[in-house]
């Protein structure tokens, strides 16, 4: 099965009965235990984001073109890496929409750890087998592709992104920021246009949307399809974007929908990756997930972020 670029890049963030109106808030079980399950979730986060293998420690994103580019550190290079060796080789986009990589045998580089010298990448856009890894010293990377485009995605346990990491600034855990939202399904499904941080679109079927009360008002989310989990995964932005969070979005998982509810909450909503790194490919908020209302729950903007 072929995942779609975005169902992909949703994929590498997630970290984790129909009534006539709207539902209120539900309160958590018991405040102690609500908080410590919220601040265990959150040190998860952390240590996850910290791992040398995610998103801080990218340290380059680079677009390819059709053809043969060469690869390495070296200024004369087509791709110049930000490390490893000055020429690790080449890649060659061909017409049938192979990449393939040679490696000069100088450059102490592996593929998928064994020591050939050349193969056709396999992408990140495949559910049923990893990427290739080209691995140099303690950096790597894999071909990434999004839409009709492939680059190649470069990480480094030693970034100065990862280095340089100062943790996450939270709002004040608020149980009653966990809400219980009807489910309204749609029959048939609907088309939402997502719109990524590179400017590409994709129109993804949607099954439903959470409808829910806050402060005497309806407001209304859509999750959008990830294709690494049952549950629900939404984009959203509200009125505290881009001034006390990140602009682009937030993202919230949920638990699928059950006897036509779905629990919201908002106090486990992330940041995207591209609020601590520039070299993602998220997606923004679409119109239909903007509140209009200042959701002061979750996490706040990376002080140490690109934006």
């Amino acid at each position: 099965m072929r995942l779609t670029p975005l169902a992909l890049t949703l994929a590498c963030a997630a970290i984790v009965t129909l009534t006539a109106g709207p539902v209120a808030a539900a309160p958590a079980a018991t405040d102690t235990a609500y908080r410590q399950q919220i601040e265990k979730l959150r040190a998860d986060r952390e240590t996850q984001l910290k791992q040398p293998d995610a998103w801080l420690a990218l340290i380059g994103r680079h677009w390819l073109v059709p053809g043969v580019s060469t690869v390495g550190s070296a200024a004369d290079n087509a791709v110049v890496l930000a490390k490893g060796p000055a020429h690790l080789g080449s890649v060659d986009w061909t017409p049938n929409g192979e990449v393939r990589l040679t490696l000069l045998p100088e450059a102490n580089a592996t593929i998928d750890g064994d020591a050939k010298t050349s193969a056709v990448l396999v992408s990140d856009i495949h559910e049923d087998r990893p990427p290739t890894q080209v691995r140099f010293g303690s950096t790597n990377f894999h071909l990434i592709e999004r839409g009709d485009r492939r680059a190649l995605r470069v990480f480094d346990p030693d970034s100065e992104i990862l280095r340089n990491f100062t943790g996450i600034e939270y709002f004040p855990i608020d149980p009653s920021w966990q809400v219980t939202a009807r489910w309204v399904p749609f029959d048939p499904p609907r088309e939402l246009k997502v719109t990524n941080q590179i400017g590409q679109v994709t129109v993804e079927k949607v099954l439903g949307k959470a409808v829910f009360e806050r402060n005497g008002q309806t407001f209304e989310l859509t999750p959008i399809p990830d294709g690494s989990e049952p549950g629900l995964f939404f984009v959203m932005a509200d009125r505290t974007s881009a001034r006390e969070t990140y602009g682009g979005a937030r993202f919230l998982n949920a638990e699928p929908p059950k006897d036509g509810r779905v629990t919201l909450d908002f106090n486990l909503a992330r940041n995207p990756p591209c609020a601590f790194t520039p070299y993602t490919t998220c997606p923004l908020a679409p119109k239909e997930n903007r509140l209009k209302i200042a959701v002061t729950a979750g996490e706040k903007k990376y002080r140490g972020g690109p934006h």
